[in-house]
């Protein structure tokens, strides 16, 4: 097995999901230490990053603009960014980012200060959000089951199937997947005592079991 893999970004697929498209860098190459993504714009004008803090996730983010110009709001003041241009954002930073020119790329690094960064899948579940906001949960649950047999690694597709075959009325299936998650990551414990998702099983004792109290 080689110790180094190349690639060009063409050759990434471009994955589309109702925002501006973008290439799953870390996922492409199974990178476990840090989350990388490439993000492009259609037009002028568009937002290529949505407007997010990463206060809950404590993530710090590097963005870097591979082509074109962008500019950049953080915390409401407008930084110009030309190709070449490093952004780095800390958690409580509100920030988004525009195309000021059509095909306007950038490249986004982050990762957990001194934390030990754990691949959650969110690439492979962004395809199947929109699917799941439509409430078509029975077909997202058997294509997160389809994904999983591919990537078991990932502990927040085992989270949102479960969430999902809640929904869809699978009860064993969903409380034996969200055991699954929190194995994986303690992190989706807290989340599932809130998370309406799971109302329809929360009265089970197999849920309040694997929840707890």
């Amino acid at each position: 097995m080689s110790g180094f893999e190349v690639a060009r970004l063409d050759e990434i697929e471009e994955i589309d999901d109702g925002r501006e498209p973008w290439r799953p860098i870390r996922h492409h190459f199974g990178i476990t230490s840090f989350g990388v993504n490439h993000w492009t714009a259609r037009e002028v004008g568009d937002r290529i990053i949505n407007e997010h803090d990463e206060v809950d996730d404590e993530n710090e983010e590097l963005y870097l603009v591979t082509q074109g110009r962008a500019t950049f709001e953080l915390d409401g003041e407008r930084v110009d960014a030309p190709t070449g241009t490093l952004v780095f954002v800390r958690p409580a930073v509100k920030r988004t980012a525009f195309a000021e020119e059509a095909g306007t790329s950038l490249l986004a690094l982050g990762g957990v200060p001194g934390k030990v960064y754990e691949p959650q899948g969110w690439e492979v579940w962004a395809p199947l959000k929109a699917l799941y906001e439509a409430g078509e949960y029975a077909e997202v649950a058997d294509r997160l089951r389809e994904a999983l047999d591919a990537h078991p690694e990932y502990s927040e597709l085992f989270y949102n199937l479960a969430c999902c075959e809640s929904l869809a009325g699978r009860t064993t299936a969903a409380i034996d997947h969200l055991s699954r998650s929190i194995e994986m990551s303690e992190r989706f414990r807290a989340y599932a005592k809130d998370d309406s998702d799971f109302d329809p099983i929360r009265d089970e004792p197999g849920f309040k079991e694997v929840v707890g109290p």
